[in-house]
């Protein structure tokens, strides 16, 4: 095989571009399969940016909407016998950034005309509340059957705001507003998912929604976002020769150069290795090794927040602690650390199940590295090179 005859997904986010193009798929169908047929239909999954959330998303839509010929050959087709048809209701959050109450409320009456004009339906309701009951109730007499909502990065508005004290409580409340017709709507809906990096309890969605499965630490779904070691080695082999090639070194060299660099995310415990999978694809396609996740910006809540509690990038990493002290919602802790977890800074190393404590810890070199070059200056304005000279004392 030629270095350029591989084609890789970097960037893409719709499942059905991926398959129709013929681009690297890694199959993650089988954790779709498993969680539609649990026993809640109200799911929610915490990843980092840049994690696959959005094609997981994509995935969803597709498989509801009964596209078999999108999954030929995968997993899902030896464990799906109905393919049924559902309505599919889909919400991208993520571009709902930077607005203050009112331009927020207009973002979200623009999802809902989208999703709207898919069914045929004008609404001129001014409640975002009132109009997505009315959407869903609507879709589910229309098609007779249960619709299906997906709600990518449902976070996005509250992060974006979440040191801006006024702003925070404004779009927090908007956000709660929005999402208040899910409970009730329960008998119209067939299946809820959210994807995000956090959860904040005071949006009430998570108390609200009191059966909602956060399967963010189940076991049976850590490498549901993500590239595995396993899936790296097995799906991924004829990748890794390329790259060796071009990188004039063996396989093994190589695989212990990704590694060390992409490799070593944990969302439980135990659990598979996961490699961050932007940056692996980027690597593939670049055929280069480079710390390609911090060039995709450096979330600005992050440095806020390490002013905040005066937190150094030097002091992140090597700690020891319960589930409770970093798997909480954004608003209730009281240091940099849940946040760091969540947006994946830090990961889960090991856990002592006798004194039930986790080791959290910096993933791999590539966010040690972009820690060092990119939060340092934001410290030490003066001296833009203190990160690089730190970073040779590691």
């Amino acid at each position: 095989m030629e270095l350029h005859t591989r084609r890789y997904p970097v960037g893409l986010q719709d499942f059905k571009e991926i398959r129709t193009e013929g681009r690297l798929y890694i199959d993650k169908t089988e954790y779709v399969y498993r969680m539609t047929h649990g026993g809640s239909k109200y799911v929610f999954l915490s990843r980092p940016r840049r994690f696959g959330k959005t094609l997981l998303t994509s995935t969803l839509q597709y498989y509801f909407q009964g596209r078999k010929d999108l999954f030929d050959g995968l997993a899902i087709e030896r464990l799906e016998t109905e393919w049924m048809e559902y309505p599919v209701l889909r919400f991208d959050m993520s571009k709902g950034k930077n607005f203050d109450k009112d331009s927020l409320t207009r973002y979200l009456h623009d999802q809902l005309q989208t999703n709207e004009r898919m069914f045929g339906i004008t609404s001129d309701c001014i409640d975002v509340n009132l109009r997505l009951n009315n959407l869903i109730m609507e879709v589910s007499r229309q098609t007779n059957c249960g619709v299906v909502v997906l709600i990518d990065e449902y976070d996005a508005p509250l992060l974006d705001a979440v040191h801006e004290n006024e702003r925070s409580v404004k779009v927090r409340n908007v956000m709660r507003n929005f999402y208040s017709p899910l409970k009730a709507c329960d008998p119209y809906i067939r299946f809820v998912f959210l994807t995000g990096i956090t959860k904040f309890s005071q949006l009430s969605l998570f108390s609200e929604l009191n059966n909602i499965d956060n399967i963010s630490m189940d076991e049976e779904f850590g490498g549901i976002c993500g590239i595995t070691k396993e899936e790296l080695t097995e799906q991924m082999s004829v990748d890794i020769d390329l790259l060796a090639r071009k990188l004039g070194l063996s396989h093994e060299e190589t695989l212990d150069r990704l590694v060390s660099l992409y490799d070593g995310y944990h969302f439980t415990w135990p659990s598979d290795d996961i490699f961050n999978p932007y940056s692996l694809l980027k690597a593939f396609e670049k055929k280069n090794l480079k710390s390609y996740w911090f060039e995709t910006a450096t979330p600005t809540h992050l440095i806020e927040l390490m002013r905040k509690y005066d937190v150094h990038p030097t002091d992140v990493g090597s700690l020891q602690m319960g589930e409770t002290g970093f798997n909480i919602p954004l608003e209730q802790a009281r240091n940099y650390i849940p946040l760091f977890y969540q947006s994946d800074y830090l990961t889960i190393k090991d856990y002592d199940a006798e004194l039930e404590l986790y080791t959290l810890d910096i993933p791999n070199q590539e966010v040690l590295k972009g820690l060092m070059r990119n939060l340092i200056p934001n410290y030490l304005p003066q001296d833009v090179n203190v990160g690089e000279r730190m970073l040779h004392r590691l």
